[in-house]
């Protein structure tokens, strides 16, 4: 594609083999930048990328576990061996426990929660930052949650990661500004597998959040959290960094209704 606002950039994308991910991906190809396909899953990491080329972009998929330091040193390599740069990198991947009580946390699963949630993050910035650093330009976005910043319940291992990207985030954003790199955080509320996933398990909750919600429903991956993750991407946000977007339909201005039910002991213990 040409003439997008993106036209001429290369990204790349974590976690963009579904959802979120994949929402933006879509957007960004529409928007003339070239995607790069980071995805643990190769199956769907290959359809999202044949789907972007539909679209008319220019796309390339690289198997990628982000809990991996050297897989996620070479996924930036091979971002650049195939087109020559990375301008924009959106931090999005996740894949962690299943949810459970404080008291019930392991150390593995809070050790787990962080490499992948948070370290991929350090390791990604800190891969792309020379590239940026010499064209005097980069846009970093990660993706991080209102259950951290509200500090839901029952998912303390996905909140300590989001809200230590976001300490992350806005260190980096000071740090870096002065090489004409931007680091901001989008907390998004999408109606993707994972939200699906959990609602399926939780049917109230999922009443008490839609009837509470301002928009009364959850966005959509590529109109929604795509459009704002493209601002935080183009020459548009040359002076917006460090900031923390809350793109929700305004669930956060008066709170979210998240209250999975659980018993009170660990389902198995006795």
């Amino acid at each position: 594609m040409s003439g997008g606002r993106l036209e001429g950039k290369v990204a790349l994308i974590t976690g963009a083999g579904q959802g979120i991910g994949k929402g933006i991906a879509r957007r960004f190809a529409r928007e003339g930048a070239r995607v790069a396909i980071a995805e643990w899953n190769a199956e769907s990491g290959a359809t999202v990328a044949t789907e972007l080329e539909e679209l008319g972009g220019e796309a390339m998929f690289v198997k990628t576990d982000v809990g991996v330091k050297a897989q996620v040193d070479a996924a930036v390599r091979a971002t650049v061996d195939c087109f020559g740069s990375v301008d924009v990198l959106v931090n999005n991947a996740w894949s962690g426990p299943p949810m459970g009580r404080v008291e019930w946390k392991t150390t593995e699963e809070m050790e787990q929660a962080l490499r992948v949630g948070f370290l991929s993050n350090f390791w990604s910035m800190q891969a792309v930052f020379p590239i940026m650093k010499a064209r005097g330009w980069g846009r970093i976005v990660n993706m991080c949650s209102l259950n951290g910043v509200n500090a839901h319940m029952f998912s303390v291992p996905y909140n300590a990661a989001k809200e230590a990207v976001r300490s992350l985030t806005r260190t980096a954003a000071r740090e870096w500004a002065r090489h004409g790199i931007v680091c901001n955080v989008i907390c998004p509320a999408a109606a993707t597998e994972a939200y699906a996933a959990v609602m399926k398990a939780n049917p109230r909750m999922e009443e008490d959040l839609l009837a509470s919600h301002p928009m009364g429903r959850m966005g959509d991956p590529e109109e929604d959290i795509g459009a704002a993750a493209l601002f935080l991407a183009s020459e548009d946000c040359r002076y917006v960094t460090g900031n923390t977007l809350f793109v929700d339909g305004g669930s956060h201005i008066n709170g979210s209704a998240w209250a999975p039910e659980l018993p009170d002991e660990m389902p198995g213990r006795g």
